[in-house]
């Protein structure tokens, strides 16, 4: 089945079928996100060594919070 065919039948969905799909998609990008931070973020992962680099930097008092980096910079907090 070719992507063109899969949309073709997506837009002949009902709506609610449609919104139901849209769920599943969304929750199938985010499951595969989860598991990618996981991968990353544990012993060995590529995100290691950023964590690490921010926990040495706290235990030094070398980071200060988000709130006063954004008013010395005048940026809105979103």
């Amino acid at each position: 089945m070719t992507v063109e065919a899969i949309k073709d039948a997506i837009a002949g969905l009902p709506e609610d079928d449609r919104h139901s799909l849209a769920a599943w998609l969304n929750d199938l990008d985010y499951d595969a996100w989860d598991r990618q931070m996981m991968t990353d973020f544990t012993p060995g992962g590529r995100g290691m060594a950023w964590a690490e680099r921010v926990k040495r930097q706290i235990a030094e008092g070398k980071a200060r919070p988000m709130e006063e980096g954004f008013a010395e910079r005048g940026s809105p907090q979103t």
